[in-house]
């Protein structure tokens, strides 16, 4: 693997960071710098910690302490999608069902690439 963007994780976390992006500028006024910008944040943070993991790939602790902040802001995305939708600031139910359900895909895909790199990720041998 010679570049984060190969990774499929990176590859979903971003495109999901987009149409959150996309979502969020449709949202009411009000919540554009509320709700609105969170989602915004921690749904490209995700993507963010990818790369700085990934950047930082030659020590395994570092990987996988980025690959947890991944996921940690991928929860907090799942939890300003439901804040928005329970306060009915995001009002397409059909929206709100396909993020819900791609960022709880996006999660699982995450855990399983932080097991994955635990398991199997060689650092580099000192020298």
């Amino acid at each position: 693997m010679k570049s984060y963007r190969e990774l499929d994780v990176y590859k979903n976390s971003k495109s999901l960071a987009i149409r959150i992006h996309r979502m969020s500028l449709a949202l009411p006024k009000y919540e554009l710098y509320e709700e609105g910008s969170q989602i915004r944040r921690s749904s490209k943070a995700v993507t963010s910690a990818i790369v700085e993991g990934y950047g930082r790939r030659n020590y395994k602790p570092e990987f996988l302490r980025y690959l947890t902040f991944a996921l940690t802001e991928c929860n907090e995305t799942i939890l300003h999608l439901e804040f928005l939708f329970e306060t009915e600031s995001l009002k397409d139910e059909l929206t709100y069902k396909e993020l819900f359900e791609e960022y709880q895909q996006l999660s699982k895909m995450l855990n399983a690439f932080f097991q994955w790199v635990e398991k199997n990720w060689l650092t580099r041998p000192k020298q």
